[in-house]
């Protein structure tokens, strides 16, 4: 077995582990986190940025985008394809939307643009910042790319009960920023 392989095999399992934690925070999920995270998108009004469509057991930031977008310009991303970076395209709560791959919604219409905050949806987080996501590299590529233009906010958003201890993470993993939870704010 390559190094490569042994890496895949490491990450495949640490995912199933964590969507397993993640379906249980899901169904016996507190209210807050939304709140929390309104919370810190006060600090950064009027700075474009990114949510997610939340799909399956992922947390739901709709309620915070929705209030930023009374502020500033909120989009969602949209993929392009398969080793491509992501694109955002703007989003409000009334706008018509679309099916997208993986089952997430996009607006009807293509109105790409850059953020400079993207809320980053995942499925396992550890103390330093790292993220598992879902294996397809969009938001490592995203990221790398918007950061090669300007600094530009990554923010986890997450149950409790997807920290893990310590994740398998390669030279191209993006770090997150911060890590915003139902109960609490980790800022790396």
């Amino acid at each position: 077995m390559t190094e490569t392989t042994d890496l895949t095999e490491i990450k495949a399992a640490a995912r199933k582990a964590a969507f397993a934690r993640r379906k249980e925070a899901f169904d016996t999920r507190l209210p807050g986190a939304a709140g929390r995270l309104s919370e810190v998108l006060a600090g950064h009004r009027g700075v474009p940025l990114s949510g997610y469509m939340p799909i399956r057991t992922e947390i739901d930031p709709l309620p915070a985008m929705a209030e930023a977008a009374a502020y500033g310009s909120v989009g969602v991303p949209v993929i392009q394809g398969a080793g491509l970076p992501l694109r955002f395209s703007h989003w409000t709560p009334e706008g018509a939307l679309k099916d997208g791959p993986f089952g997430a919604k996009v607006p009807q219409v293509d109105d790409y643009f850059d953020p400079e905050i993207l809320i980053v949806p995942l499925v396992a987080f550890d103390g330093q910042g790292g993220r598992l996501g879902y294996g397809g590299g969009f938001y490592d590529r995203t990221l790398e790319g918007l950061r090669a233009k300007r600094p530009t906010l990554a923010i986890g958003f997450a149950f409790d009960a997807q920290e893990a201890r310590a994740l398998p993470l390669e030279p191209t993993d993006q770090p997150l920023d911060m890590v915003i939870t139902e109960s609490r704010v980790l800022c790396f």
